[in-house]
């Protein structure tokens, strides 16, 4: 074997070494990105800004609770959701679990319930993270995931948020 031919092996040896540490490091990293954190809502048919949705792991169920409303469509600064179900009814959207129930099953997240707290409706909910964990599909339908509407979230940073009073 010529001295060249041993720095060639060599060399490609390193080379497949460090390509298939970035590979298992791509990969790895592909499997802690979840959806936990904060995420601006954006409403699918305006394609404006609603709010920021925090969402934490409970027990191995993801859950998620508004913690700020933006571009309003009303003058009450804090409304309420008159007309969603049961324990929610009339109580204010900000601070209000609108995500529950959702466990990963691979790369997805299914088997939750999302509110929407415009109409007071529940929906079956599956969440699907893309562009590196930066964007989140959220998909609310009734019994089959083709009959219903996508939302696409983006993730950001914490919010600074106002203490309420009182």
């Amino acid at each position: 074997m010529s001295a060249t031919h041993t720095v060639i092996t060599l060399g490609a040896a390193v080379f497949a070494s460090v390509a298939s540490h970035s590979a298992l490091s791509a990969f790895a990293a592909s499997e802690t990105v979840t959806p936990e954190g904060y995420w601006r809502t954006i409403d699918d048919e305006t394609d404006e800004a609603k709010g920021i949705v925090h969402i934490t792991n409970q027990g191995g169920e993801l859950t998620g609770k508004v913690v700020k409303l933006m571009n309003l469509e009303t003058d009450d600064p804090n409304p309420t959701c008159d007309d969603c179900p049961g324990e929610r009814k009339g109580q204010p959207v900000k601070g209000m679990t609108i995500l529950w129930g959702v466990e990963r099953e691979g790369n997805e997240w299914s088997g939750g319930t999302i509110l929407d707290p415009e109409s007071g409706d529940t929906y079956d909910a599956s969440l699907e993270l893309r562009e590196g964990g930066q964007k989140l599909d959220v998909r609310g339908f009734i019994g089959f995931s083709m009959l219903g509407r996508t939302q696409t979230w983006e993730r950001v940073d914490k919010p600074k948020l106002k203490k309420d009073s009182g």
